[in-house]
């Protein structure tokens, strides 16, 4: 199998090449590992001490993140073992990437080369680092392997296990192997510490998800969104964040029939490309306004504000008083812990089963998950009109926040130690 798996990965390497030339991801999937080394060559000498995270996209980042910014901070402590130090940041997809590779945190961002015995022998040379952290899953063999080999300590954060993976079936052995080079998995949940145990890896603790912790912290910030206060004026508001076209079907369809004039609609859809945010814009006949259009406007003169950037959707939050997350009606739910931090209800598609959080506030009805156009206007209609309804379900969210942190620090209490 480890042979089948090498002449796949070359075979796939030789396929994208292709493929990228007609696909734009893909091109930049590709285009964007060509000069990975070099850089890698530029930034790590031989007297580097490196900490490298793998994040295979953003929302991994998201759960690295905090044990990122905790190392970091003690790269500049002379009496930390990591004073000096610098952080290397890898995606694997071009969505994790090109939204975090200005990441200031980090000293270097980059691709990860595609999983070939040469490219893992000669990234683990040049790299080098002192630890590796891989967040959630992306398990590549030969990486791994060349890991083993150097003896480098590695683990595993916020990670989660299932039954139908490869490792738990009997023709998993060789990707058994690979978890050997880990030195401690920190997961998130029960059934992963048992099916780790199940194939003799004892190594383990029930750490939970460090998004908790990511989350949490933004609410001890500072939030000072002078636009979304003015917008929403002391009025009732919805953020719909993440939201593709069926969803925003679904909430036109609310804002333009269903609407009353002391309700406010905030969309950050997923894509923000010319002509789809026309097309939202243009199917609402309420008085809508792009978020670069606000400037000498009237902001609360407007019931409907497209956020058409990217990097403040969870700060917005902040201002909601009822949360739609996107991305139900497609391949996933996106992030519902970013509103729940901050204490508000939240309404969502039906494909959210991959998703513990999303089930836990299910579970705990701090949550509401509709599956068409009648199910999301009674839910926005109960939550618009009942106050203490919507306060109530908004604190049990904040609450499943405030019991589920602290996976940071135990993460953190290992590597120090």
């Amino acid at each position: 199998m480890y042979f089948l798996y090498n002449i796949a990965v070359y075979i796939v390497g030789f396929l994208l090449k292709i493929i990228a030339i007609f696909n734009k991801k893909i091109a930049l999937f590709v285009g964007g590992r060509k000069d990975v080394f070099v850089q890698l060559k530029k930034n790590f000498g031989s007297e580097a001490n490196v900490i490298w995270f793998h994040c295979a996209s953003l929302g991994e980042f998201e759960q690295g993140r905090p044990i990122i910014e905790k190392i970091k901070r003690q790269t500049t402590n002379s009496e930390s073992q990591f004073f000096g130090s610098k952080i290397l940041v890898t995606f694997f997809s071009p969505s994790g990437y090109e939204i975090r590779k200005n990441y200031e945190v980090a000293d270097v961002v980059t691709y990860l080369p595609l999983d070939t015995k040469n490219n893992a022998k000669r990234f683990v040379e040049i790299v080098d680092p002192m630890i590796a952290v891989f967040v959630k899953y992306e398990f590549w063999p030969n990486l791994l392997k060349e890991l083993r080999k150097k003896q480098i300590k590695t683990i595993l954060v916020s990670g989660i296990f299932r039954e139908n993976q490869s490792f738990f079936k009997g023709y998993g052995g060789w990707m058994r192997k690979s978890l050997q080079t880990f030195d401690h998995f920190f997961v998130q949940n029960n059934e992963s510490v048992k099916l780790l145990n199940k194939i003799g890896f004892n190594n383990t603790t029930l750490s939970g998800d460090t998004r908790f912790d990511r989350v949490y912290e933004i609410t001890k910030q500072e939030i000072d969104l002078s636009f979304a206060e003015k917008f929403k004026n002391n009025k009732t508001t919805l953020v719909a964040g993440s939201t593709w076209p069926k969803d925003e079907a679904l909430l036109v369809n609310f804002i333009n029939n269903k609407s009353k004039q002391n309700q406010k609609f905030i969309i950050a859809p997923h894509n923000i490309n010319t002509q789809g945010i026309d097309k939202l814009k243009q199917s609402i006949n309420k008085k809508v306004l792009l978020y670069s259009e606000i400037e000498n406007k009237d902001l609360s003169e407007f019931q409907v504000l497209i956020i058409d950037t990217i990097g403040i959707l969870t700060k917005i939050y902040n201002y909601s008083d009822i949360a739609y997350v996107g991305g139900g009606f497609g391949t996933g739910i996106h992030n519902v812990l970013e509103p729940a931090t901050f204490g508000v209800p939240i309404i969502i598609g039906p494909n959210y089963h991959k998703f513990n959080e999303a089930k836990d506030l299910l579970q705990l009805e701090a949550c509401l998950s509709i599956q068409n156009a009648e199910e999301l206007d009674a839910a926005l209609t109960l939550l618009f009109s009942d106050d203490d309804f919507r306060k109530n379900k908004g604190n049990i969210a904040k609450g499943y926040i405030l019991n589920n942190i602290g996976s940071t620090q135990k993460i953190m209490n290992y590597i120090n130690n």
